[in-house]
C-alpha cells in the first residue's frame, strides 16, 4: 500500500537533508579559507615597529590626546588580529527582528583588509552563514542560508569597497595604532573634540567624523553616507558607531561597549 511508503520517503528525504547540509557547510568553510588566503596574501610589512609620541607632531589638538590617551609610549604596531564575537543583530531596518549570532573575524592592518565570518540563526533550524570583507581593495558581502542557498551576493563595486573601507577604518579602534598616521591615516582637525580621518586604499578613498570624550577617548565614529543593504543594492545612508566605555587592554585602551 502506498501509505507503507511514507517512512521511506521520509527517510530519503531526511539523507537528502542532511547530505545539504554537509555539503553547504563544506561548501562554505572552503570558500572560508579562500579568503583567508587570500587575507595573507595582500598583506604588507607595518613599517613603523613602535608607537612613538614624534609622530603626533602636527596632528590636531584632539587626535593627539585620543593617542596619548589609548596608547602607551612603545607599544608595538599591530599587524593582525582575530576576534571572537556574539551578540544579537536586527536583520529589518524598518522592524525589530533581533537574531543572536556568533562571529569570528581576520583582520590584516596592512594593507587594509578584514573578513567577518558569522553565523546567524534565522529560526529555530534555520542558520545563516555571512562574509562581511574588504580584502585587496575589494568590498564583499555574502549571505547565504545553510552557507548553501545565497541570500545577498554583492562584490567588486565603488560602493562595496567604500562601505567595507569605513568599517575597517571605525573598527580601528579596537587596534588603534592602526589609525596612527605611519599607517596610512591623514587626520583634519574639526573642533576641539572632533576630527575628520581618512584612509586611502588603491582606489578607494574614505572619511569618517571621530569624536572625543573629554578624556580624550573616542566618543563616536559618523558617516553621512556609507551604503546600507537594500535589497540587492547598497543605498548610501547616514551611519554612527558610538562608544559608551573603553577598557585598558594589552597598552591600549579599546572601546568595551
Amino acid at each position: 500500500m502506498w501509505w507503507q511508503m511514507i517512512p521511506m520517503a521520509i527517510l530519503a528525504l531526511t539523507v537528502i537533508v542532511a547530505v545539504a547540509l554537509i555539503y553547504g557547510s563544506r561548501r562554505w568553510e572552503s570558500a572560508t579559507k579562500e579568503m583567508h588566503a587570500r587575507l595573507e596574501a595582500a598583506r604588507l610589512p607595518v613599517g613603523t615597529k613602535a608607537f612613538s609620541p614624534d609622530e603626533l607632531i602636527g596632528l590636531p589638538a584632539p587626535v593627539q590626546k585620543y593617542f596619548r590617551a589609548a596608547l602607551k609610549d612603545g607599544r608595538s604596531i599591530i599587524s593582525a588580529v582575530h576576534l571572537e564575537l556574539s551578540g544579537t543583530i536586527n536583520l529589518s531596518a524598518t522592524a525589530e527582528k533581533w537574531k543572536r549570532f556568533t562571529s569570528t573575524q581576520q583582520v590584516i592592518t596592512q594593507r587594509p583588509a578584514f573578513d567577518w565570518e558569522g553565523r546567524i540563526d534565522m529560526m529555530p533550524g534555520l542558520t545563516g552563514r555571512v562574509h562581511d570583507a574588504y580584502i585587496a581593495g575589494e568590498g564583499i558581502l555574502h549571505a547565504a542560508l545553510f552557507g548553501l542557498v545565497s541570500l545577498v551576493n554583492l562584490r567588486g563595486t565603488p560602493e562595496i569597497a567604500q562601505g567595507e573601507l569605513m568599517r575597517f577604518l571605525a573598527e580601528a579602534a579596537f587596534y588603534p595604532t592602526a589609525l596612527l598616521p605611519s599607517q596610512g591615516v591623514q587626520w583634519k582637525g574639526v573642533d576641539d573634540f572632533s576630527a575628520e580621518a581618512t584612509l586611502k586604499d588603491g582606489e578607494t578613498t574614505v572619511t569618517l567624523l571621530f569624536r572625543f570624550h573629554e578624556n580624550g577617548l573616542i566618543e563616536s565614529v559618523r558617516a553621512e553616507a556609507r551604503g546600507r543593504t537594500v535589497g540587492r543594492v547598497a543605498m548610501p545612508t547616514p551611519w554612527e558607531c558610538q562608544v559608551t566605555k573603553c577598557e585598558l587592554r594589552d597598552g591600549m585602551c579599546i572601546p568595551a561597549g
